[in-house]
């Protein structure tokens, strides 16, 4: 199955001249081919229509920060996911562009860009396994391989695409960043992201550089292990996130605890226990401390590598105390429910 994401801008005609300007203006940073259009397939509002039912609620899979997003099938039989901007949009012109030009540059089979729905207890630990590979190649890839060096800045399972065959592809790039030369991080003001999966120094002091995402990739590779989200995560024992609730049992020796009761209960205890301590090294509070995802991989792949004992994580204490720690941007970030999709063809 081959997808294809599309984003569509309806303007609302008070201020459709005022945006229009300020959206072509903003193509002139789009990578062009030499005639001068943009290098990605364009789609006109009404074979995105009929594509989709005319934008049907049936049609709808999720809703993000830009706005509603709609299965489709074009007039070929290709499956089409479209993102459509709403007027309450939480992302804006900046985001689009952003998206666009990393989108016409980036091509992997772990990358795509959207998602929405929930498909926890259809989770076995082979397809969980998977997913977390997965992941981790397309961040790989993001980090190393691709023609630009990408930090993704918002990696969450709400932007975690299952195709038919349970593929994880990474999806959402509004947030994105591209890093140049020998640029290994940057500082920034505007901390972008959702609250649960973003770093601490991030958060706190708005540096970010690869070990972010795998700080996110780390919190990411704990929901999937126990079907839980970080941000939502209670006990009735303590008041620690999913973070600490890890390390703690972890370090009891009990990770075995952190295993999702709706999974299947043969599964190889090895490998859930070595996912669950490259999760906790992905999560270390400083980011030296954390792996890069080559190592991250190596570890995955092979039964032999050695992992050195994780220390405790980062934004491992009770939410109130995170929460006064925190910038006002990134309190105000979007924040997505925690879903994985299984997006298939008609």
């Amino acid at each position: 199955m081959v997808l294809i994401a599309i984003i569509c801008i309806f303007l609302r005609r008070r201020k459709q001249r005022k945006r229009r300007r300020q959206f072509e203006s903003s193509q002139s940073d789009i990578p062009t081919k030499g005639d001068g259009k943009i290098d990605l397939p364009l789609f006109d509002v009404v074979t995105i229509a009929e594509a989709t039912n005319n934008f049907s609620t049936s049609n709808k899979i999720g809703e993000g920060g830009f706005g509603p997003v709609f299965k489709g099938q074009l007039s070929t039989g290709q499956v089409i996911a479209v993102k459509r901007n709403s007027e309450n949009s939480k992302q804006g012109l900046r985001e689009f562009k952003n998206e666009v030009i990393l989108f016409s540059k980036l091509q992997h089979r772990n990358l795509v860009k959207l998602l929405g729905g929930n498909k926890r207890n259809s989770l076995t630990w082979s397809i969980r396994f998977n997913i977390i590979v997965g992941i981790a190649r397309g961040l790989l890839y993001l980090h190393r391989d691709s023609r630009l060096r990408i930090i993704h800045r918002d990696l969450k399972a709400s932007n975690v695409l299952l195709d038919n065959e349970m593929n994880p592809k990474i999806a959402d790039f509004g947030c994105a960043t591209a890093f140049g030369g020998d640029q290994l991080s940057e500082k920034t003001k505007r901390v972008i992201g959702t609250y649960g999966y973003m770093s601490p120094e991030y958060v706190i002091d708005g540096l970010f550089s690869i070990k972010s995402d795998v700080f996110s990739f780390g919190v990411l590779v704990l929901e999937i292990v126990t079907g839980k989200r970080n941000r939502e995560f209670r006990h009735s024992d303590h008041g620690l996130t999913l973070l600490g609730h890890a390390w703690k049992l972890w370090v009891e020796g009990r990770a075995l605890e952190l295993v999702d009761e709706q999974m299947e209960d043969l599964f190889p205890a090895s490998e859930v226990v070595k996912c669950i301590q490259v999760g906790l090294l992905c999560v270390q509070h400083r980011p030296e401390d954390r792996p890069t995802m080559p190592l991250v991989l190596l570890a995955l792949d092979s039964e032999s590598a050695m992992l050195s004992q994780p220390e405790q994580p980062g934004f491992y204490t009770e939410r109130s105390t995170i929460e006064t720690q925190l910038p006002l941007d990134a309190k105000q970030c979007t924040v997505n429910e925690v879903s994985l999709t299984v997006l298939s063809g008609r």
